[in-house]
């Protein structure tokens, strides 16, 4: 079956300058994910979407291809992942090369591992699924969550749970920030990675870590150095 792996990874990073090749305990963050995809033996091609020379460059270092750079106007703060992944999957139309199966993986995910590739590739396949990504239980109900006014003032982000006990409540997960396994055909047609048929792995929260900001990034490689 013909699976790509995607690697959106531009040049301008705002929070975090040139983000996706900072060096992360050794190497830049990127070389995690091309690693990952390349070690699961999955893919027919592993390729980095950029608009930036020196991230091309690097990628192709590790072992991921660039056939092609990315648009200016997928490049920008606006253009979403699904934006990203319609270009690639309309440039190798333009060659007439037609994808089956693809996997966007994030470059800033170090977390990712090719057994967990493996594992969405396999609940892709057994479910039927259109979408299939990692989630993270929020460590305390959603349901309790607080809000504060200008001074300070707290009051309940949402009514009716102020008295109902935590273990009482359901649980909640977020996006991983990790990757998306999808069946490309579903993909083009809802032009959307969160389907009514998209199936959750969950993962532990020491086994992944959203980086936007200085912080995130310390605790990242804290989080990375006790797992390995």
């Amino acid at each position: 079956m013909p699976r790509l792996a995607i690697i959106p990874a531009r040049g301008g990073s705002k929070r975090i300058p040139r983000k996706n090749i900072r060096d992360f305990l050794g190497k830049p963050i990127i070389a995690y994910a091309i690693e990952a995809a390349l070690e699961s033996g999955l893919f027919d091609q592993v390729i980095v979407s950029t608009d930036d020379v020196q991230i091309a460059e690097i990628a192709r270092n590790f072992g991921a291809e660039t056939p092609f750079l990315r648009s200016a106007q997928n490049s920008n703060d606006t253009a979403t992942t699904a934006d990203v992944i319609s270009e690639v999957l309309d440039a190798y139309k333009k060659q007439h090369i037609v994808w089956q199966q693809a996997a966007c993986i994030y470059p800033c995910a170090p977390f990712v591992t090719a057994d967990l590739l493996l594992q969405a590739s396999r609940v892709l396949a057994q479910q039927q699924a259109d979408v299939v990504f990692p989630v993270i239980r929020y460590g305390h109900p959603i349901q309790r969550a607080l809000k504060l006014d200008a001074a300070g003032k707290i009051s309940s982000l949402l009514d009716g749970y102020t008295q109902t006990r935590t273990q009482d409540l359901e649980s909640a997960f977020h996006d991983a920030g990790m990757f998306y396994f999808f069946d490309v055909a579903r993909f083009e047609q809802t032009r959307s990675l969160r389907t009514e048929n998209t199936i959750a792995i969950e993962i532990d929260e020491n086994h992944a870590q959203d980086i936007d900001s200085e912080s995130d990034w310390q605790l990242a490689e804290l989080k990375y150095q006790n797992l390995k």
